[in-house]
């Protein structure tokens, strides 16, 4: 018997998630059964959608939703072995019971001197997500101008550093000085931080004076619309997050783009990676082959101890990781 960890929503988050909400359960899993493998946890991931995807899909007293790198510790199923390492939607739970739904073995040329981690950040979900934003969604061409905000985040780093592979001018926003000094060193053309410029309008136009071809947006709320003014003709917008909204406790209303959308012939979709699921795993394996050739650079914000799960939460809302943020078991 293991006894397994478990951290569960309490109650649904009113506002900014707060430590109260969150409670942590200890329970004896059985042994596994024919077809069945017991999974540790190595790493878990902490991520902007869990906070709207909590309301939208859970309810109070079920275990937080998120993915997990883990090893197989017990197996009674053929596909997954004992030392293999799996990437699994099994939440924040230290031990899993599997049938081996949905488990997505880490690939096999996995270097041994690169982190496990990865496979929750660039080299997994938001990975994805960057290359289908930008190749499905945006079509970005060589030699366009591209803006991605949230830029040092888990999603927008990636974005910005295939749009570069990718010969594009690359505009990124972020909230420190120390994360635009960041994404100069992974060779962003221009950076600002949106907390210091005294118009964003303005630090958008001397970025970029032609304006822009293209838009990932992260972050949602009134900004959208003053870039929405700054898109040439034509302009393509791929909406991949609105974290500026997620802990709001009434639903913003406005603004209202239309008529810029109309006038500029403007493209605006929103998208999520698993709408192109049976791409993943080549997918995967190109962003490992960026990652090899060092054309992709990968910054994480570890927070190690499965007891700190929410902590790790309630700080990547607040902006306090560059790159992808992960808790280490």
């Amino acid at each position: 018997m293991v006894k397994a960890k478990s951290w569960v929503m309490t109650k649904h988050f009113d506002g900014f998630p707060k430590k109260s909400d969150f409670g942590l359960k200890v329970e004896e899993l059985p042994e596994p059964k024919d077809g069945e493998v017991l999974l540790e946890a190595v790493f878990l991931s902490v991520d902007p959608y869990m906070r709207p995807f909590s309301k939208i899909y859970m309810k109070e007293g079920d275990v937080m939703i998120g993915g997990q790198v883990a090893k197989v510790i017990q197996s009674k199923n053929p596909a997954f072995p004992v030392g293999s390492h799996v990437v699994s939607d099994s939440g924040w739970r230290t031990h899993t019971l599997s049938d081996g739904t949905g488990l997505i073995p880490v690939l096999p040329e996995w270097p041994k001197d690169v982190s496990l981690s990865l496979a929750l950040g660039a080299i997994g979900m938001p990975g994805l997500t960057a290359v289908y934003g930008i190749e499905e969604v945006l079509g970005l061409q060589k030699g366009e101008t591209l803006l991605v905000n949230a830029a040092a985040g888990a999603v927008g780093s990636v974005v910005g550093q295939i749009a570069k592979i990718k010969g594009c001018k690359v505009v990124g926003s972020a909230g420190s000085d120390a994360k635009v000094a960041y994404l100069k060193e992974l060779g962003f053309d221009e950076v600002f931080n949106y907390k210091t410029v005294g118009s964003l309008e303005e630090a958008l136009r001397k970025a970029s004076p032609e304006g822009y071809d293209c838009f990932f947006e992260n972050v949602g709320g009134p900004s959208s619309d003053v870039v929405l003014q700054q898109m040439k003709n034509f302009g393509r917008i791929a909406v991949c997050g609105s974290i500026s909204t997620y802990n709001d406790s009434q639903p913003q209303t406005g603004p209202y783009p239309y008529f810029t959308m109309i006038i500029k012939e403007l493209k605006m979709e929103g998208f999520l990676q698993s709408r192109w699921e049976h791409k993943h795993h080549e997918t995967l394996k190109r962003l490992l082959a960026w990652v090899k050739e060092g054309k992709l650079q990968c910054r994480e914000h570890v927070t190690k101890g499965f007891d700190n799960m929410p902590a790790a939460f309630m700080g990547m809302l607040q902006g306090e990781n560059t790159g992808k943020a992960v808790v280490a078991v």
